[in-house]
């Protein structure tokens, strides 16, 4: 299975290096010297890291025949792709794979039926499920353990404690001014 582990930046410096915005939890282990990495478009790969480093907190990598600047600008939004054991786990209990997420059933803990996860959406501050509902529409439920209560991959589904507002149209009033301001209104109709 291929999994997209970053994306290659502007180039760094004279030498070939260029930034890479990291899209996996496991960077030491992707992106480690010698990792050889598929990219897209496939006429920039495979492409073989031969250093990394982290330079003011961004990881820098220089990929093995990259030797100056042009030649790393030329890499630029480039797609790094691992090749992964489907059945490879990642290393924490509470941690999944996007593909092992992917067509999950999504239920409320009361078991209503929400939909069906067919995208994760990775955001700088959460990850999103985007579901398909049964009707077609699609909702967004942010990956947190607030919300996403519970991951049971040999049932195939997620379990949510959504807020209300967040899959229906039940919002609940957020401030007491709001209440006093819809009390009001009621009073003088």
């Amino acid at each position: 299975m291929q999994l997209v582990v970053a994306r290659i930046g502007r180039a760094h410096g004279i030498k070939g290096e260029v930034t890479v915005e990291v899209r996996t939890d496991e960077p030491e282990l992707r992106l480690g010297p010698g990792a050889v990495l598929l990219t897209d478009p496939a006429s920039t790969g495979p492409l073989t890291i031969e250093t990394g480093r982290v330079h003011s907190g961004r990881l820098l990598l220089r990929f093995e025949g990259v030797r100056d600047r042009n030649a790393a600008e030329a890499l630029r939004n480039t797609l790094l792709i691992a090749e992964v054991d489907p059945e490879e786990l990642p290393e924490e209990e509470d941690e999944y794979y996007d593909h092992q997420l992917m067509d999950l059933d999504v239920v409320t803990k009361d078991g209503v039926e929400v939909g069906r996860i067919t995208e994760i959406s990775h955001l700088p501050s959460q990850d999103l499920f985007i579901v398909e509902r049964p009707d077609g529409s699609e909702v967004m439920i942010p990956f947190v353990g607030e919300i996403v209560t519970e991951i049971d991959l040999e049932e195939q589904k997620a379990v949510i404690d959504p807020p209300p507002g967040l899959i229906d149209d039940q919002a609940e009033i957020a401030s007491s001014r709001d209440a006093e301001d819809s009390a009001d209104s009621e009073d003088k109709a």
